[in-house]
């Protein structure tokens, strides 16, 4: 039958519903800050919105949103190749290039759409795709579009990178190689310096996706590559506005005259509509905010190692360091739930993720840091994780 490949998803949510709990889909009722929101029904700290810089409720952006929906309407209802291509459109993709010293951008609609489409479309029947095993069901998406033979390596193994393109011989120097900067899940970080060792001596073109990296890592905000040097290895940059800079779209930029032309074959670009002028308008005024305020990742850096020390020092099992992600790991996903609710109910709201969502057969709490968390807000986050210890919901410290 059509719907038994969905049974498991039933039972899933049927469970849910008789123990109460809505960790997918939660609704949030009201936003009274880029911290602070009624999720429901409970008033909480928002930990679960990948709001890095808290760049949603900047008036600034509010205001250029407001401005733009006054002067262009509500949407474009139409896509880039048709009647979506609007000034501002334009100029945020030059805004973009300038930002990562490029010449080359294309702004997408979603950041879905920007890694999918250009992983669909960038290789094709004959060539080769190398990516990293943990990386998003975006890219996963676009590879098995492309018709490209996939090859996985290990997570953020460099060394098991470049034994597969040995192995390629001559047709190495034509792969398509795929990483992340910040890894979603747990929030590694790639090790890019590596990674791109192996790429000069074996060839091949270099696509980092920086959704969770840009505006958090790098002097500038550019992201891991920039932060590990190794900028003018990269062929492709791929990322989103829904992180960092609080809006929703993506983009990727390129110094590669190419993708002018390339543009016109993604599907995910051609046959979607184009962002909302509120939604450029607010992008914009974020990318400028990133680059004039250096100071708001020192802040997101201070609140990201403030929560990583102190879940560590509970003696929980996080992830292998600091970041703007930081993922409590659980082997049971019956104390994930029960944890996520006593969390919510105490007045914090996280992510939880059980698999096959998270990059292994373990059920994460994932909490996201934000330049706008004040330290008392953190020290409550930290606070109600050790309520649950107390609860005996979490082991307490030596017990793990």
């Amino acid at each position: 039958m059509l719907f038994d490949k969905f049974q498991s998803m039933v039972d899933f949510r049927a469970e849910l519903a008789e123990r109460g709990v809505k960790p997918f889909g939660a609704v949030t009722e009201e936003i009274y800050s880029a911290t602070e929101g009624r999720v429901e029904g409970r008033d909480v700290i928002l930990a679960g919105t990948n709001n890095y810089l808290g760049l949603s409720y900047d008036p600034r952006c509010i205001a250029a949103s407001q401005a733009a929906a006054q002067r262009w309407g509500t949407g474009t209802t139409g896509s880039r190749v048709a009647n979506g291509s609007f000034s501002e459109h334009q100029a945020l993709e030059a805004d973009i290039a300038d930002f990562y010293g490029v010449d080359h951008a294309i702004v997408f609609s979603t950041g879905y759409a920007a890694t999918s489409g250009m992983c669909a479309t960038l290789a094709g029947p004959g060539d080769v795709i190398l990516l990293d095993g943990d990386s998003h069901a975006s890219i996963y998406a676009g590879v098995r579009l492309s018709g490209a033979e996939i090859i996985r390596f290990k997570h953020n193994n460099p060394d098991d990178l470049a034994k597969r393109l040995r192995r390629l011989g001559e047709r190495a120097a034509d792969a398509l190689i795929i990483v992340e900067g910040i890894y979603s899940m747990l929030g590694d970080v790639a090790p890019l310096q590596e990674i791109a060792a192996a790429k000069r001596e074996f060839g091949g073109y270099l696509f980092v996706d920086e959704a969770h990296s840009m505006g958090v890592l790098g002097e500038t905000g550019r992201g891991a590559a920039q932060a590990a040097g190794i900028e003018d290895d990269v062929d492709f940059v791929a990322g989103t506005f829904s992180k960092s800079l609080g809006g929703i779209g993506g983009f990727c930029v390129s110094p590669h005259a190419e993708l002018q032309a390339i543009r016109f074959c993604i599907n995910a670009y051609i046959f979607t509509a184009s962002s909302a002028p509120s939604v450029i308008a607010s992008t914009r005024e974020a990318l400028r905010i990133i680059r004039a305020e250096p100071q708001l990742r020192q802040r997101l850096w201070d609140n990201a190692n403030r929560l990583y020390s102190g879940l560590a020092g509970l003696g929980l099992r996080v992830g292998p360091s600091a970041s703007p992600v930081v993922a409590v790991v659980l082997e049971d996903r019956e104390r994930t739930l029960a944890c996520w609710q006593a969390l919510l109910e105490a007045g914090v709201y996280v992510n939880m993720v059980v698999p096959p969502a998270s990059p292994s057969t373990y059920c994460l709490l994932r909490n996201s840091v934000s330049a706008a968390h004040t330290p008392e807000q953190i020290e409550t986050m930290i606070a109600a994780y050790a309520a649950l210890q107390d609860a005996g919901l979490l082991p307490a410290p030596g017990q793990a």
